[in-house]
């Protein structure tokens, strides 16, 4: 599912990140004149108090200017070694868990059912969102890095190392699952179950629908970015009820590349190394088409969350 959760207010940010923490709620406003007696008794303000003090924000007239408010303290960046090892870490939680669900499903006889394979997909996500999308933006998706690189959103000098790094989570959540569950891994492969084009078409807008809202989460101050993980968990649930039993429902190239290799089954793999890129490409471009522009709407106040 970059540069920052450091960026604030109504600014634009150039790179995203899937967005988790949420927003703290208080509010301080200016009642009275502004030179107005304070209490006598001396105190020490708190970081608390100085995050959220008045002579920190925005003041029009004595008046709260919400719009340049202070409402979260500027966070330090973040080494592109860091963000690599995150992304690495976030990729080989994500495969092994949306992997291993499909395999114990097989193994068991059908127990979990497409709803259990779709939830344990859909809740992987989002705890790897929650987990280091401030560190990283939880790519673990190369899809989603080129679409945020081709819009602008992600800088491309990034995109090999983040490339490289789910590429090498994957392959090593793979081979971790076929130790661990040697001879029953090969269940794990996301392959094609109709005609080419058909798989194509359906992996195509899967993506697609993951993206657009990715972008939506990630990329617009005013979305409601502090739900990111839920509607992006949300999203892979959905996509893969409605795609699992006909192409496994990857939506992500190294979901299918990791566990092809360690099983040694390449069938239909140019599919999902193709669709899922075209259709992330066509989503991010649609939102970006239809979101609001600065001057349609007011941004919501509070941290941009993008890396």
């Amino acid at each position: 599912m970059a540069d920052g959760y450091n960026h604030m207010g109504t600014s634009t940010p150039s790179t995203p990140q899937t967005p988790v923490t949420p927003l703290p709620l208080l509010v301080t406003s200016r009642h009275g004149p502004v030179n107005a007696v304070q209490d006598a008794r001396p105190h020490k303000p708190s970081m608390l108090a100085k995050c959220f003090s008045i002579d920190n924000c925005g003041l029009d007239g004595g008046e709260m200017d919400f719009a340049n408010a202070c409402v979260h303290p500027q966070l330090p960046s973040v080494s592109l070694t860091r963000k690599v090892a995150a992304e690495f870490l976030g990729t080989f939680i994500l495969i092994f868990i949306a992997t291993a669900a499909v395999i114990v499903d097989e193994k068991t006889g059908g127990s979990m059912t497409i709803i259990g394979n779709s939830a344990s997909a859909g809740l992987a996500i989002m705890v790897v969102i929650l987990s280091v999308g401030h560190i990283s933006g939880a790519h673990v998706n190369p899809s989603l890095t080129i679409a945020f690189a081709a819009l602008r959103h992600f800088p491309w000098i990034q995109v090999p190392a983040y490339l490289a790094a789910q590429i090498v989570g994957s392959i090593c959540a793979s081979f971790v699952l076929k130790g661990v569950f040697n001879p029953d891994f090969h269940g794990g492969v996301t392959v094609p179950h109709a005609t080419t084009v058909q798989c194509f078409f359906l992996e195509f807008i899967i993506s697609f629908n993951l993206m657009f809202v990715v972008t939506a989460v990630a990329t617009d101050t005013r979305a409601v970015g502090e739900l990111a993980g839920i509607a992006v968990g949300a999203t892979v649930m959905m996509n893969i009820l409605i795609s699992g039993a006909t192409t496994g429902g990857s939506m992500n190239p190294v979901r299918t590349l990791g566990p092809a290799i360690a099983a040694n089954n390449y069938r239909g793999l140019w599919l999902y190394m193709v669709a899922p890129v075209l259709g992330a490409l066509v989503g991010a471009a649609a939102y970006t088409l239809v979101r609001l522009k600065d001057e349609d709407a007011p941004a919501r106040s509070g941290r941009s969350f993008r890396r």
